[in-house]
């Protein structure tokens, strides 16, 4: 069983006053009471896959100017906006029936390797927020609920364990709070849940500081790290509480201290530290943080992670939440993420490791230069949208669409060369073929792993599935 209480939590954990302390220590305990019993076995078939790797395009990727190209218009002052579908033209992929979005070339070389599905339909969850379709698309679980959904990191790392005793089970890459207008709202899906602290992620914000988070604060030495580890100790066994309590405390704190001695004096410690890549290397990767990010995963697959996610970071109205300037935004956005995700795979497949890492593409919904929602089910616009195009600001798609959505599948089982899905030519762009919504998509991923999508724990009584209520169905016809 995994215990990722992570390092980078145990420095906020050590630096917290002794109250706020206990009260972390406290929660713990509740989270972990013995009120879950496991009631599904893990291993429900052959696992295809070992790792599972996300890569998020946080805020909203649209389709059709990426995975699903449409017919293409280019800019000029005084075109109807509903006539704009797709404002970058198509290219050729290594598939011959493939065709995906202009600026996108590397991504389109290793198509081969994977399957694209075109067909992902988001839920209606009322008016379109990014944090409830993100909680969504994480959890599986449409919020608001009564129990705390767990990421599906979470629930990889209960049901499997790590892989290297000596790294935690569930890695996050690339996402900050600090500065977020919306950081409470990514944190509530960004965790253990009903399962418990231990089982949240370890938080890398920041992939080009990431040797930092396996390390004690600056200016700390791991003397000085283990006598605030003793000092923590003693105030549990000053407490209060009822001695059953404390002694859960204290177990919770001899794993949380094992496992940050464990880490920070492993092999496993040196997955991070950038600086040890060869610089060749090194460069092929380095467009952007979340390039960065890829190439952080890619070194912690090859020691052994279970789940990492690497997101393009969401802040609202950054990165791919192209309220304005849609055309423009993405060309730079191409540039980020185009070479990384591509070397990713090369880089996995020539260490022989791809057949067993399976790579996830994804967002939590799509765009529309005129839709707002679903055409049968729209919600109020967010952003004016002129009839006629003077500006090049306004060519893009700028409104939230969940009526279709693309999602790649690299390596760990999915099928090669792969097309799933179908969406119309003409606006508005919805599936037509084949729709997959959140709970059989992560039923397929966690199918992979060999989880069953009834994989459960007990809450209050009651039975809490790995994907909503227990029903997904894994696309088998998306794997090999």
């Amino acid at each position: 069983m995994s215990r990722t209480f992570t390092l980078a939590n145990r420095r906020d954990f050590l630096r917290a006053t002794a109250l706020g302390t206990l009260g972390m220590v406290a929660d713990h305990n509740f989270l972990n009471s013995g009120r879950r019993v496991q009631a599904a076995a893990p291993r429900a078939a052959k696992a295809t896959a070992d790792t599972l790797i996300v890569l998020w395009m946080a805020g909203g990727m649209a389709h059709t100017e990426t995975f699903d190209p449409k017919r293409h218009t280019p800019f000029s002052a005084g075109m109807k906006a509903e006539e704009v579908l797709c404002t970058f033209p198509a290219i050729d992929t290594a598939v011959d029936d493939i065709k995906i979005s202009e600026g996108l070339p590397e991504v389109a070389a290793v198509m081969d390797r994977g399957t694209l599905i075109r067909s992902h339909v988001l839920a209606d969850l009322g008016a379109i927020l990014h944090s409830r379709h993100q909680y969504h698309w994480h959890t599986g679980y449409e919020p608001p609920q009564t129990v705390a959904a767990p990421h599906i990191g979470a629930w990889v790392a209960h049901a499997l364990g790590p892989v290297d005793p000596a790294l935690p089970a569930f890695i996050d890459i690339g996402q900050s709070y600090e500065g977020n207008g919306e950081a409470e709202e990514l944190k509530a899906f960004q965790t253990g849940g009903c399962l418990g602290s231990l089982f949240n992620p370890f938080r890398v914000p920041d992939p080009r500081q990431a040797i930092d988070v396996v390390r004690p604060p600056a200016g700390m030495s791991e003397k000085r790290f283990r006598q605030r580890f003793e000092a923590v100790r003693k105030l549990v066994a000053a407490s209060a509480a009822p001695k059953e309590i404390r002694d859960s405390q204290h177990a919770a704190l001899e794993r949380a201290t094992d496992d940050a001695y464990r880490l920070m004096n492993s092999q496993a410690a040196r997955a991070f530290d950038l600086s040890l890549e060869p610089r060749p290397s090194f460069d092929l990767y380095n467009t952007s943080r979340f390039g960065q990010g890829c190439l952080l995963s890619r070194r912690l697959a090859e020691q052994g992670a279970r789940f990492i996610e690497v997101t393009t970071e969401y802040g609202p109205f950054l990165q791919w939440d192209t309220h304005d300037n849609g055309h423009t935004r993405l060309a730079k956005l191409k540039q980020e993420i185009d070479r990384p995700i591509a070397q990713l795979i090369r880089d996995l497949e020539s260490r022989r490791l791809l057949d067993r890492t399976l790579i996830v593409l994804a967002s939590e919904f799509s765009r529309d230069c005129l839709v707002e929602g679903k055409p049968d089910k729209l919600v109020p616009n967010q952003v004016d949208q002129p009839a006629v195009i003077n500006e090049l600001k306004h060519y893009g798609m700028h409104r939230h669409f969940t009526s279709a959505s693309s999602v790649l599948m690299f390596g760990g089982g999915a099928k090669r060369g792969t097309l799933y899905g179908r969406t119309a030519p003409e606006r508005p762009c919805t599936t037509i073929e084949n729709p997959i919504n959140v709970t059989d998509l992560h039923a397929t991923m966690l199918h992979a792993l060999g989880i069953a999508p009834d994989y459960h724990v007990e809450v209050e009584e009651r039975p809490f599935y790995a994907t909503s209520d227990g029903r997904g169905r894994p696309r088998l016809e998306l794997l090999t």
